[in-house]
């Protein structure tokens, strides 16, 4: 099925039944989610949705496609030139926000994926998931000039407190994110944020 009913709805539209789904989903797993939840939260019948997709799992599966195509475009956008670790993950924090303005609960559906115990669909996750991951991390990381860190400091662990403090601050520039109609205002405050952590964080860890 080439969902070329789905696609031609407007983009408003598309964003309110994908986001419903993709909540859905996330909270309940693929078995118990119901497809009445769904359009309820969408405001659309039940027959427009089953107009737009076979059943249940094909509106699933529709999902995670668009949601590893949206991490792939995320990736894209990883400027590899620059090579300070917390310049890095600032922008890896500031793609992901832009992503969550539109799609709030996207991250947390892919990763609750990881969890399906469904028979029905864990074999195709899986398969579509496999590689996402691994070479979303080779791209965050690479090309990055490691010889700025202290000798002392265990660099993957001064990795994890900055992906900590990145998605720390990032869930608290989500919870205001619905007062910035500009994207790049929201951004100068997620910088902001950031910043202020990050400038405590390198007295720490550099040289």
């Amino acid at each position: 099925m080439t969902h070329s009913k789905f696609e031609n709805l407007t983009t408003t539209k598309k964003t309110i039944i994908i986001n419903a789904a993709i909540k859905t989903f996330e909270k309940n797993g693929f078995d118990k989610a119901s497809t009445n939840e769904i359009v309820k939260q969408a405001n659309i019948s039940k027959g427009s949705l089953f107009n737009y997709f076979n059943n249940k799992k094909d509106l699933f599966l529709y999902l995670i496609d668009y949601s590893v195509q949206i991490l792939e475009e995320m990736y894209e956008k990883i400027d590899l030139n620059e090579t300070d670790l917390f310049k890095r993950i600032e922008n890896v924090g500031f793609q992901k926000l832009k992503v969550q303005k539109t799609h709030p609960e996207i991250f947390d559906f892919l990763k609750s994926t990881v969890n399906e115990t469904s028979i029905e669909v864990k074999p195709m996750i899986e398969s579509k998931l496999s590689t996402l991951y691994e070479h979303g991390m080779q791209k965050i990381y690479s090309n990055i000039d490691y010889s700025k860190f202290r000798d002392d400091i265990d660099i993957e662990k001064a990795t994890e407190i900055l992906n900590w403090t990145m998605l720390g601050s990032g869930d608290k520039a989500m919870q205001q994110i619905e007062t910035f109609e500009d994207i790049s205002q929201f951004g100068d405050q997620y910088l902001k944020e950031w910043n202020a952590y990050a400038q405590i964080l390198k007295r720490a860890f550099y040289k």
